[in-house]
């Protein structure tokens, strides 16, 4: 029986994945909660992508410990700037308000 070796696969299932989530990123542009959605689906692609490739090559994941808490103070940040746009504007639609009047 003839086996069927997944590892040649994934490089391709990443880019995949990847440019699924750059699409999504650069068509919900018009309300931040999507936007940064998009963002968060894209930092744990690079994560998964990161981690299969530090294990490929029989190296530690110290780095992909350092890089998700990068992508977890990068998620709050968004959390913040998003609760604070909604407070101010009742919406997060990035079209209802202009950035000269601030």
């Amino acid at each position: 029986m003839w086996g069927f070796d997944f590892n040649y696969l994934f490089p391709y299932f990443f880019l995949f994945v990847f440019f699924c989530g750059l699409f999504a990123f650069c068509v919900t542009h018009s309300h931040l909660l999507l936007t940064l959605l998009s963002l968060e689906f894209l930092v744990i692609t690079l994560f998964l992508g990161l981690f299969y490739l530090l294990t490929y090559f029989s190296y530690d994941a110290y780095f992909s410990l350092v890089f998700l808490t990068f992508a977890v103070c990068e998620g709050a940040l968004g959390l913040g700037i998003l609760v604070s746009l909604i407070r101010c504007h009742g919406n997060d639609n990035l079209s209802s308000f202009s950035l000269i009047s601030w």
